[in-house]
């Protein structure tokens, strides 16, 4: 950063920006402490490793800025930004140091920035355009969110729109000999599997491909559904776990989108009548960036499924994951045991991964050996050994496992508990001094305990071996930009079960939040998640109850009277801090009995 004593953004920043914090009490001495570690390992600003950590939010941080700097603080989805204002400065120059101009005032031009300590940028501008620069502050996200929608930065559909009048004007290439019907693509020759090829890799339809996944990134979708019908295609993004349609390609184009996708994944582009998979490792906004391909044939062709897989996403501490106190409490407890299985249960992608891998970098110790068994290994962890199962060459979770015990580990981590042979060793393991992971497929954590006795398991074998099962949940978090307070009938929310102990009423009403909808959060009122967690602690009651072979509505009752929190109770929690809403409550925690 820049220190130029004279300028008038520099002014009273003379110290450095951690040990300011201190003073004013926005952070501990302890906090400054983490936050400077981490950035001599990542190298990033300061600022947003504070906000990353959870010791101030993003508003704290500019709030801050803005006061020591003696510059206003504005939101920009509040500001009216004319075009001619915008173009007083080049694009490069804005994604560069994101910044934007914003408007004129007594002949200044005024200019958003994300850092007031970029001197050197405004006196650059100010020789640029030849007006005074009069600078405000306003968020990172909000700024890159305003130069995407001002700057030639065009939608989805217009710059599909683009790329499909380039193809038209160019050649009709890219559609030859695509719409063909099965039989036709089940009798393709060499010729014709050339050909798929060539339109593969016609400019236009790399285009479309690659405004597709950067469109995905961009919107930090985890999934990407390519889906054709009868007349048309679908393009969808996973998006906090709901699908939200995007703009989409002509039918036309299908095949050699289709073809484009495999080939970027290694996959054959001539075989469509059998399931495919594969992977694309590509750099997308300087950021490298995993995907998972998954081909499978429909009766109108195929359809393509990529699941994005950003290893960012793991780096989550458990204090971040959402657990409540008490939960986080017996979490911890239990997987710093030195034997014994915890199980994480939930439905596939209700964030089971984030938990293990959370827990399994907190166990990550020189002094520790930790090896996992996993169907596929999507991320790799340094310091873990990590085993890809091949059903293929006899390498099945239990084979895996197996094979750990003689390897002297400390703690296994087994991807998924799947058959009868697997959750055997597993206990075995348990049982003769290892710390066992793995995840199940049931609706709450009392139910992990019913399934296994399914499985052929004794009760005295679950009762000895079983340290917590796990259920958990994740459902969308408001929109921090647009959020905002609305009240409600306190019947009405006694009505869904939130105990009225635990809300504040004021004339028959009580106050939750909700999102507005804004460009941040494509008008959903949602941006990103927060995790409920059900943790079950296998206690002397517990086990007297699993011995005598209790269903699990049963083990739910009692766990409830020692404590357990449902996943219904930890949503009215979230809904309750103004984190979520009735509607993702309601969404998530319907099969809950509360």
């Amino acid at each position: 950063m820049a220190e130029t004593a004279q300028h008038p953004v520099s002014v009273g920043l003379s110290k450095r920006l951690g040990d300011l914090m201190v003073e004013t009490g926005v952070i501990s001495v302890e906090q400054l402490h983490q936050a400077l570690q981490a950035q001599q390992k990542e190298g990033t600003k300061l600022g947003a490793i504070l906000v990353e950590k959870g010791f101030i939010t993003e508003v704290q941080l500019l709030q801050f800025l803005s006061r020591q700097c003696g510059i206003d603080y504005v939101h920009l989805s509040e500001v009216e930004i004319s075009e001619e204002t915008v173009r007083k400065v080049p694009e490069a120059l804005c994604r560069q140091h994101v910044l934007l101009a914003t408007g004129m005032k007594n002949k200044k031009l005024i200019v958003a920035v994300a850092d007031p300590l970029n001197v050197l940028v405004l006196d650059d501008l100010k020789l640029m355009t030849g007006f005074e620069i009069d600078a405000v502050l306003a968020s990172e996200t909000d700024i890159l969110a305003a130069i995407d929608k001002h700057f030639g930065a065009k939608g989805s559909q217009e710059a599909l729109e683009e790329i499909l009048a380039q193809s038209d004007q160019e050649s009709q290439s890219a559609a030859a000999g695509v719409e063909t019907d099965m039989k036709v693509e089940e009798e393709q020759d060499a010729a014709a599997v050339i050909s798929m090829k060539r339109s593969a890799e016609d400019a236009p339809i790399i285009q479309m491909v690659n405004l597709i996944l950067a469109g995905a990134v961009k919107a930090k979708a985890s999934d990407i559904h390519f889906e054709p019908f009868a007349k048309e295609v679908k393009v969808r993004y996973r998006i906090d776990g709901v699908l939200h349609a995007q703009p989409a390609p002509p039918k036309r184009f299908y095949n050699a989108l289709v073809s484009r996708v495999k080939i970027m994944a290694n996959l054959d582009i001539s075989e469509r009548r059998v399931p495919q998979d594969g992977r694309i490792k590509l750099k997308v906004e300087g950021k490298e960036l995993a995907m998972r391909v998954s081909c499978l044939p429909c009766a109108p062709g195929e359809k393509i499924v990529m699941r994005i897989l950003d290893s960012s996403g793991l780096k989550v501490r458990l204090s971040d994951l959402g657990f409540e106190p008490e939960a986080k409490s017996i979490f911890e407890k239990c997987m710093k045991a030195p034997y014994g299985i915890n199980l994480i249960t939930g439905p596939t992608g209700s964030g089971k991964s984030t938990t293990l891998y959370s827990a399994l970098a907190q166990l990550n110790e020189p002094d520790v050996n930790i090896m996992t068994v996993e169907d596929p290994v999507e991320y790799q962890l340094p310091g873990i050994n990590q085993v890809q199962v091949n059903a293929e060459v006899g390498l099945t979770f239990a084979a895996g496992l197996r094979s750990f015990l003689r390897q002297d580990p400390d703690v296994i981590m087994v991807g998924e508990i799947r058959d009868l042979e697997t959750i055997s060793i597993a206990i075995n393991a348990a049982l003769t001094g290892h710390l066992v992971f793995s995840t199940l497929h049931t609706n709450d954590a009392p139910g992990a305990i019913t399934r296994m006795g399914m499985m052929g398991i004794e009760p005295f074998l679950m009762s000895s071996s079983v340290l917590m099962v796990v259920a958990q949940r994740l459902v969308r978090g408001i929109c921090k930009n647009c959020k905002e307070n609305y009240d409600v009938d306190a019947e009405w929310l006694l009505k869904l079960g939130v105990p009225k102990t635990h809300i504040k009423i004021e004339n028959g009403k009580v106050a939750l939040a909700r999102g507005r909808g804004c460009d941040h959060c494509a008008k959903t009122g949602y941006r990103g998640r927060v995790g409920l967690y059900e943790v079950l602690e296998v206690n002397d009651a517990i086990r007297e109850m699993i011995l005598e072979k209790a269903v699990a509505t049963k083990l739910k009752e009692v766990a409830r009277k020692n404590g357990m929190i449902t996943l219904r109770e930890c949503a009215i929690r979230k809904l309750l801090a103004g984190m979520t809403t009735v509607e993702e409550m309601i969404r998530v925690t319907a099969t809950d009995e509360g």
